[in-house]
């Protein structure tokens, strides 16, 4: 599929290794989706399924379905799963996690879903969920490494409190955790007592510094919002828009690149955005109409974010700076979107209210970005036990 020597994913230890043992003989649960698949894009439920000796007893997906036809924040039923006929249990419905009665009927769990690496992508949540649900059953989970999309470097972003854990931050880490879901897994198990019974499968050749195209790994997008590598680029901070009243491109082919209302004009906030000469930043103004999501069928005008992959680009700066542009360039227009019950959706996503109301108070950028920085200290300690794979 590439040209570039590619890395092994922990799905394919699995299979080429020691590692089969955790599989071989047993009941086996999978929580996977479209993702999880191999560098030769061989899922890795269809091969469970196909090898001698392995019970493939039922399939968890998360949000967006086992197979990602599902939108964001809909619901999705259980069913069975066409291709290899396994039952397969929805984890966004009615519930997050494996029932007791769904966890009897396995001898281990796996989980194989590719992550983009931000603190509120609900993938994160299903796999820390199903891991409560396996230390409470006495199952063992097995975690099947993938690459951070973003790296194993970079730690950006505020840290979640918990007075505001939800299913998009249930944890207090910050926006961007530098880890893989592997790495991520053992740190939700010993800091925050889970307590599973936990392996992870690593992956091979895989280095922190690599950003996606250097895993020589062909991209499948992990989520129907999630179509490029470029998207999960700009992710970290262009997701924010979510909670305000301003398009984040969903119902577009650039969701998260591009943002913008019918309120904004486009040519003004760009060149606000590019007065700033952020690095490896630079804002175009465009007309766009969605096909669905805010504002769907209206003309939206905004900006159009173009940004160096990795450094010097800072995906939170440019984020943070674009909704304050919009928040105070058009004070009267501009919203922010609450729930059924008032409360703020980007207080979810911001996993505080304090980041809102700073930006209320028109807080510079820079300073917001220092406070965050100084309240990550502990966090990057303890980072640093978790860290697996070499720069």
């Amino acid at each position: 599929m590439s040209a570039r020597p590619r890395i092994r994913l922990g799905c394919e230890q699995l299979f080429d290794g020691e590692d089969l043992a955790h599989v071989r003989g047993r009941r086996v649960g999978l929580v996977t989706n479209h993702s999880g698949v191999d560098g030769d894009l061989r899922a890795t439920a269809d091969r469970l399924h196909a090898t001698d000796g392995v019970d493939l007893a039922l399939l968890f997906g998360p949000e967006h379905g086992i197979r990602g036809d599902a939108e964001d924040g809909v619901g999705v039923d259980s069913a069975t799963d066409a291709h290899t006929g396994v039952p397969t249990i929805s984890l966004y419905g009615e519930r997050r996690q494996p029932s007791a009665e769904e966890l009897a009927r396995l001898d281990v769990l796996l989980f194989d879903i590719q992550d983009v690496g931000v603190r509120f992508y609900t993938y994160l949540y299903t796999m820390s969920q199903s891991m409560v649900a396996c230390a409470e059953a006495g199952v063992p989970v097995v975690i099947l490494d993938r690459p951070n999309p973003l790296g194993g470097v970079e730690v950006a972003g505020n840290i979640l409190d918990p007075e505001f854990a939800s299913f998009v931050g249930r944890y207090p880490i910050p926006v961007r955790y530098g880890l893989t879901v592997g790495e991520l897994a053992r740190m939700f198990n010993e800091q925050f007592d889970i307590g599973a019974d936990l392996h992870v499968v690593d992956m091979v050749g895989w280095r922190r510094t690599m950003l996606w195209e250097d895993t020589g790994l062909p991209w499948v997008a992990p989520s129907p919002n999630m179509p490029t590598p470029d998207t999960a680029n700009v992710y970290p901070g262009m997701c924010f828009f979510e909670g305000t009243n301003v398009s984040e491109g969903r119902g577009t082919t650039r969701p998260f690149e591009q943002v913008g209302a019918p309120y904004i004009d486009g040519f003004d906030l760009a060149d606000r955005l590019n007065a700033l000469r952020l690095p490896g930043t630079a804002f175009r103004p465009v007309f766009f109409r969605p096909s669905f999501g805010k504002y769907e069928g209206q003309t939206c005008r905004g900006v159009q974010l173009h940004a160096s992959r990795g450094a010097p680009f800072e995906p939170l700066r440019a984020g943070f700076e674009a909704l304050a542009a919009v928040r105070h360039g058009w004070p009267g227009q501009f919203e922010w979107r609450t729930n059924r019950v008032g409360i703020h959706n980007f207080d979810k996503l911001a996993g505080s209210d304090s980041v809102r109301r700073a930006i209320d108070a028109g807080t510079p950028v820079d300073e917001l970005l220092a406070s965050w920085a100084r309240d990550r200290t502990g966090f990057e300690v303890t980072r640093q036990k978790y860290l697996q794979y070499p720069l």
